[in-house]
């Protein structure tokens, strides 16, 4: 199978919407780093990642259909061609919605978390301050522990805050992002810092919950598809899960980074 190329803001998410695009779980991907990514300053002049990924080889099973298929007739073949693409097709929009609604599962078997050192810990501390310090705001308390997951959760609590999580939590994400950075250059192995600031992770999360049940119900009403506005691959993925259990509709994702969005479908009777 021919190489994909896959872009993202960091390496751990072009490796997660490989595994979104390719409908397969990371013990089966095959990838090549072509580009890390680079830092910029809040999100000024940063580069993103690119990987070209592609599902790993299994071993070819014996042709035992072989002479079968020279006896079956023409119309036959065309017959069994056009019910393997149907099935094959059924099949790819059911793994496309299994596969990115757990994808953050996969992603915490696929790297595993080095125990975070104090050492990391104050480094990241002393770069959000230095960082808030250089956009004037001095009054922040920056508190730090570490989550079930292993991860470093950074929160900060102060005045004006909405100037720290932006439209739609870009600049969040875009400190969050140089912060991580900061952290894996510390210390061995990987370590996944996660930023916040006046809960504005679980209120996000929420809203693409509810907008994805919103959308449901219009696309039963109307009968309709209906594209949602491009969105990171997290945030996909959260309205992927939010549909998973409703059997009505089905989800999957189209275009190419930062535009890709996800589509929601009317699932039609038979």
């Amino acid at each position: 199978m021919d190489y994909i190329t896959v872009s993202a803001k960091t390496l751990d998410d072009a490796i997660t919407e490989a595994l979104i695009q390719l409908g397969v779980t990371s013990d089966r991907l095959d990838y090549v780093v072509i580009e890390k990514g680079s830092a910029g300053f809040l999100g000024i002049g940063m580069k993103q990642a690119v990987i070209k990924a592609r599902i790993k080889e299994e071993e070819k099973s014996e042709p035992i259909e072989e002479e079968k298929k020279e006896t079956v007739k023409e119309e036959n073949i065309k017959e069994i061609k056009k019910e393997t693409k149907k099935e094959n097709k059924k099949e790819h929009k059911k793994e496309n919605r299994k596969n990115d609604a757990v994808q953050i599962k996969e992603n915490k078997k696929e790297v595993k978390l080095e125990k975070i050192e104090e050492a990391t810990v104050k480094a990241c501390e002393d770069f959000i301050v230095d960082v808030l310090k250089a956009m004037k705001m001095e009054n922040v308390n920056v508190t730090s522990e570490i989550d079930e997951e292993g991860a470093l959760s950074l929160n900060m609590e102060g005045d004006n805050m909405g100037i720290l999580i932006g439209k739609r939590g870009q600049t969040l994400d875009s400190l969050q992002y140089l912060t991580n950075r900061v952290a894996n250059k510390m210390q061995d192995g990987y370590v996944r810092v996660k930023l916040d600031t006046e809960d504005y992770r679980r209120r996000r999360r929420e809203t693409l919950e509810n907008l994805a049940k919103n959308i449901s119900s219009k696309v039963k009403r109307t009968r309709r598809t209906v594209s949602l506005e491009p969105m990171n691959p997290y945030e996909r993925r959260i309205i992927h899960s939010a549909l998973q259990s409703d059997p009505a509709v089905s989800t999957h994702s189209e275009g190419e980074e930062p535009y890709r969005r996800v589509v929601v479908t009317l699932v039609r009777n038979r």
